[in-house]
């Protein structure tokens, strides 16, 4: 027989252990980050906040990674895989 952990969903007043996008009861929706506490609703109070959404860092500023671009003079195409769903002929099959 397995234990479960079950744990209480945060409250006002609790630190974020993670940045993301948290929705309370209501569904109201709220982006906090790391060691902010989460905020009391203006009608309910205090009120319980789940996790809707994580939130990270893009650091590649919209472009391309350099590594993934195909270079002018790569002569060697056969050995290129080109496309995803490209095999290599590796002996028997």
């Amino acid at each position: 027989m397995s234990e479960h952990s079950h744990s209480m969903p945060p409250i006002s007043g609790e630190r974020v252990e993670t940045d993301g996008v948290y929705k309370n009861e209501w569904g109201r929706e709220e982006e906090l980050n790391r060691g902010e506490e989460f905020p009391a609703d203006p009608i309910l109070g205090s009120t319980e906040w789940e996790l809707a959404e994580l939130s990270f860092d893009n650091h590649h500023e919209g472009e391309t990674d350099p590594r993934l671009v195909p270079k002018k003079d790569d002569i060697d195409k056969r050995g290129k895989i080109v496309h995803p769903r490209r095999q290599m002929d590796r002996g028997k099959k």
